[in-house]
């Protein structure tokens, strides 16, 4: 199955996430969500990306929407890289890729000359029922937190 804007989300089962949740296909229900899928905890454009969306939370919050970062990271690195930043939502772990896949954000990238196999930069907006509205694929991370709260504000 593929995803696509104005389709349901797929479904999944729970995933482990900071703070000691389970982040499932239902938790992302009741209200809107922003899921931001990036490369590695810690790394420059990454860390660029979550302080954005850290920075305008307030702002998110009073449109309805709750924000998770999704990486193929450990839970230990995702609390470290959480706490280091102050970020105030979660971080799902995903190193099976099961949202990864789910989400087709798995792609053949270069690095350093050579093919790998990585998580390509990519930003989900679902509706309250469950419903993607808008999708970010090959993120570049300057004014992107802006952007989605601006088409995010278009809809609620």
């Amino acid at each position: 199955m593929s995803i696509s804007v104005q389709t349901q989300i797929p479904v999944f089962t729970e995933q482990p996430a900071t703070s000691g949740k389970n982040i499932s296909s239902d938790s992302l229900t009741g209200g809107f969500t922003v899921l931001y899928f990036y490369p590695k905890d810690s790394t420059p454009g990454c860390t660029t990306e979550s302080q954005d969306f850290s920075e305008l939370h307030h702002e998110f919050v009073a449109h309805n929407c709750q924000i998770f970062g999704v990486s193929r990271d450990s839970l230990k690195s995702h609390e470290n890289f959480k706490a280091k930043n102050g970020m105030p939502f979660e971080l799902i772990s995903d190193p099976e890729e099961t949202l990864c896949v789910l989400f087709e954000v798995m792609k053949m990238k270069n690095m350093y000359g050579k093919q790998v196999r990585g998580v390509e930069r990519s930003t989900f907006l679902i509706d309250p029922n469950g419903t993607l509205i808008a999708e970010w694929r090959k993120v570049k991370v300057p004014g992107h937190a802006l952007e989605v709260l601006d088409t995010l504000k278009r809809h609620s």
